[in-house]
C-alpha cells in the first residue's frame, strides 16, 4: 500500500450528473450490503489455498482457481496472461541470544535475503534507533558485528525504509548481519516479513526481522553496557525464475467495448499467514464488486476488466505485464482501481494522475460519484499515490484510484502470521465490495 495526502475537491455541477447513478448505486450497495459470495471466495482462498509466495504451488493453485472463479462468476474473456516471477525461497531459519541469556528470538528472514553460512553467524549486537546513530558509531563499532535497527513504527513509508535498506547501510560500515524491528505499531511477539533489497556497491549480508519486544529488549540491554551475543542462521536463497500469470475477466462494455476501467488486487502473498488482508480481500472485493454488477444487469457503456497482478510483494512484474499486454492489444484505459490496504471499513478513494498531471474533469466526476457513497461513508476523494500494481499505468496518463480504509489494525497483521481470515469483519468487507462495485460501475458507464 501507498501513504496519502488529503486534498478535498470542491463538489462541482457534475453532482447532478453522478445523480443519474443513484438507483444504480443503491441497488448495489443493497446487494454488496446482503451478499455472502465474496466472503465464501476469500474464506476458500484463505482456508484452503493459503499463503502465495511467487514461485510457491500455493500461488499456482490460486491463479487456476482464480480463472475458475471469475468464469463461475460470469465474466467473459477469461485468460491467464503468463510473467515470469522471480523465486525467493525462506528454507530454514532461527536466531537465538547467547549471551547474556540462552534464549530463542522471535525471527522472520527478510524477502530477498542472502543466507548465512551453515554453520550461522555468531556475533555480539550493535543496537541503533536511526541511520544516523549508525553513522555516528562508524566502522570501528560496527565492524563484524550483527546491526539490530530498533526504529519504532511512525509510519509505513518512514519505517520501512530500515527493512529495505538496513542491511546494506550496515554491511556498507562492515556488519556481518543486519536485524530490524518488525514494521508494526502493535506486537504480540510476531515478526514481520517483507521485502528488502541491497545496493550494488556493498557486500550482501543476510538480514531478518525481530519481534518488536525482541527489539526492544536487546537494545536494553546494550544500552545498559550489556554484551549481547546472537547467533543468526538462514537458508534464504533465490531458485530459478518461475513461471506465473496474472488472471484477468470482463464484463464487456456495451457501446466502447476497448475503453477499459480496469480493476483488482494482486493474487501473491507472503509465505507466512494467510495473505487475507494482504491482500487476498482486495483481489476477491473486486472480482465480488463485477459480479454483483453483472448479476443487476447492470451492463455499462465501458469494459470492466477485473485482474488478479501476480508478484507485487517481492518484484512486482505483474502490473508490467500487465501493461506491456494490454498496451500489445489496443487498450484504452480510462480509470485504474487497485484495492491494497486491507479489508477495514472503507472511507473512500485516493486519486493519482502520475507525473503527466491532472486531467480535466477526472477529480470533480471521481467526487461526484462519491456522493452516491454517503451512505456508507466511503465517498471521499483525496490525492494520494497509486498502489504499485497500477502504478506502470500512470505512465500512459491512466488516472489510477486507491480503495482506502481507515487501517486501524493493517499493519498488526501486514506480512506476519496473523493475516488470516479471521480478521476479515465481514461488514467491512461487504463495504467494501459496495464502494469498489459503485465507483467502478459509475466511470465505466459515465456517457
Amino acid at each position: 500500500m501507498r501513504p496519502w495526502i488529503v486534498l478535498m475537491a470542491a463538489i462541482p455541477a457534475f453532482a447532478v450528473t453522478a445523480d443519474q447513478y443513484r438507483g444504480a448505486a443503491n441497488k448495489l450497495i443493497d446487494a454488496a450490503m446482503a451478499d455472502n459470495g465474496g466472503l465464501n471466495r476469500l474464506e476458500y482462498l484463505c482456508y484452503r489455498i493459503g499463503n502465495r509466495l511467487s514461485g510457491s504451488q500455493s500461488l499456482e493453485r490460486a491463479i487456476a482457481w482464480s480463472a475458475d472463479e471469475m468464469k463461475n462468476a460470469g465474466l467473459a474473456n477469461v485468460r491467464t496472461i503468463p510473467v515470469k516471477v522471480p523465486h525467493w525461497v525462506r528454507g530454514r531459519e532461527s536466531a537465538e541470544m547467547l549471551e547474556p541469556l540462552a534464549k530463542p528470538l522471535f525471527m522472520l528472514g527478510l524477502g530477498n535475503s542472502v543466507a548465512t553460512p551453515p554453520e550461522g553467524i555468531t556475533a555480539d549486537v550493535v543496537a541503533v534507533s536511526t541511520f544516523d546513530e549508525l553513522a555516528k558509531l562508524g566502522r570501528s563499532a560496527v565492524q563484524g558485528k550483527i546491526v539490530l535497527y530498533d526504529a519504532p513504527f511512525v509510519n509505513y513509508d518512514q519505517t520501512v525504509e530500515y527493512r529495505m535498506e538496513g542491511a546494506s547501510r550496515a554491511a556498507h560500515l562492515g556488519a556481518v548481519a543486519a536485524l530490524v524491528r518488525s514494521v508494526t505499531p502493535r506486537s504480540l511477539r510476531d515478526p514481520h516479513t517483507g521485502m528488502m533489497r541491497y545496493a550494488a556497491a556493498d557486500r550482501k549480508i543476510p538480514t531478518a526481522a525481530v519481534s518488536v519486544e525482541d527489539a526492544m529488549w536487546i537494545h536494553r540491554l546494550t544500552r545498559d553496557g550489556q554484551r549481547v551475543r546472537v547467533r543468526l542462521k538462514m537458508e534464504a536463497h533465490f531458485e530459478p525464475d518461475a513461471d506465473s500469470a496474472d488472471v484477468m475477466g470482463e464484463i464487456v462494455g456495451r457501446e466502447k467495448p476497448n475503453e477499459v476501467v480496469v480493476i483488482g488486487g494482486h493474487i501473491d502473498s507472503w509465505d507466512v499467514g494467510q495473505g487475507a488482508h494482504d491482500d487476498g480481500s482486495g483481489a476477491i472485493a473486486a472480482l465480488e464488486a463485477a459480479a454483483l454488477i453483472r448479476k443487476l444487469g447492470l451492463q455499462p457503456r465501458r469494459t470492466i476488466r477485473v485482474v488478479f497482478w501476480t508478484n507485487e510483494e517481492n518484484g512486482g512484474r505483474g502490473g508490467v505485464a500487465y501493461r506491456a499486454w494490454a498496451n500489445a492489444h489496443g487498450t484504452k484505459h480510462v480509470a485504474a482501481i487497485e484495492m491494497d490496504g486491507g479489508a477495514e471499513k472503507p472511507i473512500g478513494f485516493d486519486l493519482d494522475f502520475g507525473k503527466r498531471g491532472e486531467q480535466p474533469g477526472v477529480r470533480e466526476r471521481a467526487v461526484a460519484i462519491g456522493q452516491l457513497l454517503k451512505r456508507i461513508n466511503a465517498g471521499k476523494i483525496q490525492s494520494g499515490e497509486s498502489e504499485a500494481d497500477v502504478e506502470p499505468l500512470l505512465a500512459d496518463g491512466v488516472p489510477a484510484f486507491g480503495l482506502r480504509t481507515v487501517m486501524a489494525h493493517y499493519f498488526d497483521y501486514h506480512h506476519s502470521e496473523a493475516d488470516t481470515f479471521d480478521k476479515i469483519v465481514p461488514a467491512d468487507f461487504r463495504q467494501c465490495v459496495a464502494a469498489y462495485a459503485v465507483m467502478t460501475y459509475a466511470l465505466a458507464d459515465w456517457p
